[in-house]
């Protein structure tokens, strides 16, 4: 994807008085808040506005995310039962009104949210619902802000929409008796047809064109930055122009907003693909995700090289990359969380290789049996706060190697190749963007060592993976470069990645979690460091539950452990939890002791009680320390 956001030619317009009953603010563009130099976006889809806001704050600005994307801020149904029980998730997309209170907060929530999220550096991208309104096949009218709607009879009084602003069986657009698409290779019934007996909008029409962009105006004018379109392909490409020739600048970079279109896939028809729609927009990356699923699943990364050659939706800058979404997660036909190492892998990947736009995906966990359950909800369905540390939610974006990779993709953003990808197996593979990073990927069950051509200089560079840089050294790994080349071990499952901004005591581009503090520990280590000229890449699991704002950390007498320094202790990436994981170097055939701590947002340190744990590093190429908090 291009590095800045794409630019749609816009006019400022007001909505005529009386088409819309929700005020749409007239707003001054100006330059107002410092934006984060990143095409990133972070879609935290389904986390509720004040969970956003945190996120923004705490996680995403300090990572270097360009963008979040937020869902459906209108007004929905409110379902109490349905076949997938109680406020199934796909409630937000059938919207009641353009009015803001919507089961993830109301219009001041979300103001402040988009505020919180531009005062961090991260632009709002907010997912659109326009080609439909809830369905005439709702037999529930009830709704998050206490709008009124008639399905059977079109009316929805609080935008105002009527039957003549909807498409109808045999009405001269909808040529279908059902009026519901049947046949998805025929444009005029994909684009003018119900979708799922959705009621569907008739965008030729200039009052309900009107009344879109009013309501988009209205999110521009409280500081939203851009669009994921859903549901796109349904409305012709020429009513959606004419829309968007409606909307205004936006207010933080007094430019056109961006827009990412959803085009699914699988039409013959070449007027229905995704490369057809992009002169209104970025389309979002179907086939692209579906390929890396394939790859990782096949065990054969090594045909990553090819990807260039790849039948994708659209060229690099105009899609919006993804390992999944809310849709394709629960029709297994991407990587999911579910898939463990290989869906983290295929996100280090995505950030990694210079193809489209990254959207990286953090929604709720849910069980296969019910792919349509709600998100953690109260008992009227409003979402209650994302808990990363409760198994309930996905927390992928906040990481240490995704949020590592962030920064990696950030820093080598104006490189557009790859070079020397290099495969030492088919399922080990590293390669460089120019002079500014270096990337090994091991998606097999056995640690590969290896040397690889880096393209950097000569010197020390910390592994964002691990951890990334200090002020005094590395956080975790650290990768020698000498000569432009390095010998690398890649843990089992696992990545390595460097770049010209994490040096070994140059500092960080991304900014940790909790801030390390020194403290003496409850039961004071007496061996000395240990030193060794060969190393063995040590991954250290230690199962322990934590609140939110706490950390867990490892600290021993090595001097990659910290030498008991607790402010130089090695953070473990909580991406697992409650297991908490990290792989760094030690000295071969050493024994080592070492203890785990926990430090909280204030930098308080916990130390886990007992002796001081031991190993002994032997002789192996890898060893593996599986612990439980004591």
């Amino acid at each position: 994807m291009k590095r800045s956001l794409r630019v749609i030619a816009a006019g400022a317009v007001l909505a005529a008085s009386g088409l819309v009953a929700f005020t749409v603010q007239t707003v001054t563009a100006s330059a107002a808040v410092s934006l984060n130099n990143s095409d990133v976006t972070a879609n935290l889809w389904s986390w509720n506005w004040n969970s956003i806001a945190k996120a923004c704050t705490d996680q995403l600005g300090p990572a270097g995310y360009g963008a979040v994307q937020v869902a459906p801020p209108a007004e929905s149904i409110s379902l109490a039962t349905s076949d997938n029980g109680a406020h199934p998730w796909w409630e937000i997309y059938q919207p009641v009104s353009y009015n803001l209170t919507s089961r993830f907060g109301t219009r001041a929530q979300f103001s402040t949210m988009v505020s919180t999220c531009h005062a961090a550096g991260v632009r709002v991208y907010a997912d659109a619902v326009i080609n439909h309104t809830a369905g005439s096949n709702n037999t529930l009218t009830t709704t998050y802000g206490g709008s009124t709607f008639s399905p059977t009879g079109y009316t929805y009084p609080a935008v105002p929409y009527s039957y003549d602003d909807f498409h109808h069986a045999n009405d001269g657009y909808c040529s279908d008796d059902d009026a519901v698409i049947d046949d998805w290779n025929n444009t005029s019934e994909v684009q003018n047809c119900m979708l799922l007996s959705l009621s569907d909008l008739k965008t030729q029409s200039s009052t309900v064109r009107t009344k879109i962009a009013a309501y988009l105006n209205d999110l521009i004018g409280l500081g939203v930055d851009g669009f994921r379109v859903d549901a796109a392909k349904h409305v012709a490409k020429a009513d959606f122009a004419a829309i968007l020739a409606l909307l205004n600048k936006t207010t933080a970079e007094n430019k056109a907003p961006y827009v990412a279109q959803e085009i699914f896939t699988g039409a013959t028809n070449s007027e229905l693909l995704p490369s057809a729609f992009t002169s209104n927009g970025d389309v979002l990356g179907f086939s692209y995700a579906m390929g890396l699923k394939t790859q990782f699943n096949n065990g054969t990364l090594s045909n990553l090289s090819t990807l260039p050659s790849w039948s994708l939706d659209a060229t690099s800058d105009q899609t919006a990359a993804m390992v999944t979404n809310h849709d394709l997660e629960r029709d297994a036909t991407t990587l999911r969380y579910m898939d463990g190492t290989k869906y983290t892998l295929a996100n280090y990947f995505l950030l990694a290789y210079p193809y489209g736009q990254p959207f990286v995906y953090d929604g709720f966990t849910f069980p296969t049996s019910n792919t349509g359950q709600s998100p953690p909800a109260d008992s009227s369905g409003f979402v209650t706060d994302t808990n990363c540390t409760n198994g309930a939610w996905q927390c992928i974006t906040q990481s240490t190697g995704v949020k590592g990779m962030v920064g990696w993709h950030n820093a080598t953003a104006s490189v557009t190749t790859a070079s020397d990808f290099t495969s030492t197996n088919s399922n080990v593979i590293g390669f460089h963007r120019g002079s500014l990073g270096w990337i090994g990927l091991n998606n097999s069950s056995s640690a590969s060592t290896a040397t690889y051509t880096t393209g950097l200089a000569n010197g020390t560079y910390c592994d964002v993976i691990t951890g990334g840089a200090t002020s005094t050294g590395c956080a975790g790994t650290s990768v020698t470069v000498s000569g432009g080349t390095a010998s690398v071990t890649i843990p089992a499952g696992s990545s390595v990645a460097i770049h010209v901004n994490a040096k070994s005591g140059g500092g960080s581009t991304t900014s940790p979690t909790t801030a390390p503090t020194t403290s003496t520990p409850t039961t004071s280590p007496t061996t000395a460091p240990t030193t060794s000229p060969a190393s063995v890449a040590t991954t250290f699991n230690e199962y322990a539950t934590t609140t939110w704002g706490t950390n867990v950390f490892v600290v021993g007498n090595a001097a990659a452990l910290g030498n008991w320094n607790t402010g130089s202790a090695v953070a473990l990436s909580s991406a697992g939890y409650p297991t908490w994981s990290v792989t760094l170097n030690l000295p071969s055939g050493t024994a080592i002791e070492y203890k785990y701590i926990k430090k909280d947002a204030s930098g308080n340190v916990t130390w886990e009680s007992g002796s001081n744990r031991t190993l002994n590093t032997g002789a192996a190429a890898t060893y593996i320390a599986n612990d439980t908090w004591k």
